[in-house]
């Protein structure tokens, strides 16, 4: 063969080669559980999450490459969770993480991701230790990041509305006995300690726990004027539904959890006026969220987001790495971790407009109550407790 027919083979094959790993997908994990208690909220994120990849893609993809999503359920389950995000890394050999709804499930899972090095954006789970498990100095590098409210930040609003807002004093706290309510528990009693209060009464409750009455009883008897919690929609349906039987009309006051669709539908006239901070709620208060919102109307045919929340901080995590990856003109997972420290590109997204929004040493997007809102259910809708906090956040945006 002529050596310029050899050359011009070798310069063809190179050039077949680079178009082939250009239209490589970019694989992109999704964890979280899409079946059981807690499925509201990943069902919500899932979908948040596929709405912007479906976005992404319409417009050409990351770095010319469509992004591939493999979801796993790991059904809230911290063992199952263990396992499923190893099968993604090491068998379906994703780039990078998204998802993870439940404290305990992140708790036992993203080590594999720090040992991998691959990035891990938290679009979920909100225990306040989730983002400081592996910082510097102790690792030189953190791979995991979360674009949801940490819970201190969620206690230090949970109080706020129950002490300073609503004058109560008395205060007792209810919580599920996995790592997410108690861990919750403990930040609910640094927030009240900073007030200078002690709850009257602190009970704990087992998930799949159908009487809370005994507990319920006891925070009476202490004198309790309001109740804070911690725990998933099923539980917090039926404790609701305990106050009622017991002639109690205790307000109930807790995490973010308290908009699960499936508390607000088991707990029916029982959860009216019940308030929780929130990242989202499902009104079209700018143009760009009303867009999401049709959207997701549209695409998955489902009048009501299940956990409005879940599904825009879904779709904020999506977008984020997108932009990391583009920054980084690579699916390096060391160079990815650097450009999501770094970001430069200001990203528009539905809970908030993302500018620089990690550091080397701050993985939290959310680090204020100023990016959430009090939400309040009202005929079963979740809408904004207070006109102030519509009308800053349609100002923000």
């Amino acid at each position: 063969m002529p050596g310029c027919l050899r050359t011009l083979l070798v310069a063809l094959l190179a050039l077949l080669a680079t178009a082939a790993a250009a239209l490589e997908p970019i694989r992109i994990g999704v964890s979280g559980p899409f079946t059981g208690g807690s499925s509201p909220m990943g069902i919500s994120m899932r979908d948040g999450i596929r709405l912007a990849a479906r976005q992404i893609n319409d417009a050409g993809g990351i770095l010319g490459r469509p992004v591939q999503l493999i979801e796993r359920d790991d059904e809230a389950r911290p063992e199952r969770g263990a396992v499923v995000v190893q099968e993604l890394i090491h068998r379906e050999k994703i780039v990078a993480g998204l998802g993870i709804v439940n404290t305990g499930v992140a708790l036992a899972s993203q080590r594999f991701y720090q040992q991998a090095r691959i990035p891990m954006i938290t679009s979920v789970a909100t225990g306040s230790v989730i983002t400081r498990q592996f910082q510097p100095p102790q690792y030189a590098d953190n791979y995991i990041f979360r674009a949801s409210a940490p819970d201190s930040i969620q206690a230090a609003m949970i109080v706020e509305e129950a002490v300073v807002r609503r004058h109560f004093h008395k205060l007792a706290i209810l919580h599920d006995s996995t790592n997410y309510g108690q861990l919750g528990r403990e930040d609910l009693e640094r927030a009240l300690e900073r007030h200078g209060i002690k709850p009257v009464a602190v009970e704990r409750f087992n998930i799949g726990d159908v009487d809370m009455t005994p507990q319920l009883t006891r925070a009476r008897a202490a004198g309790a004027e309001v109740i804070l919690t911690y725990a998933l929609g099923p539980e917090m349906a039926h404790l609701a539904n305990n106050l009622v039987r017991l002639g109690w009309k205790a307000p109930l006051v807790g995490s973010w959890a308290l908009s699960m669709s499936n508390f607000i539908d088991k707990a029916g006239p029982n959860a009216e006026g019940t308030r929780m901070p929130l990242s989202f709620i499902q009104e079209g208060d700018t143009p760009r969220r009303r867009a999401f919102i049709d959207q997701y109307r549209r695409r998955v045919g489902a009048e009501r987001i299940p956990v409005p929340s879940a599904a825009a901080q879904g779709y904020d995590s999506m977008q984020l790495l997108a932009a990391a990856i583009r920054q980084a003109r690579s699916t390096d997972g060391p160079r990815l971790r650097e450009a999501l420290e770094f970001l430069d590109e200001k990203i528009e997204g539905l809970v908030m407009t993302y500018h620089q929004p990690f550091s080397k040493t701050d993985h939290e997007t959310i680090d204020s109550p100023r990016s959430l809102v009090i939400g309040e259910i009202r005929n079963g809708q979740v809408v904004f407790a207070y006109d102030e906090d519509r009308k800053r956040q349609t100002h923000n945006k």
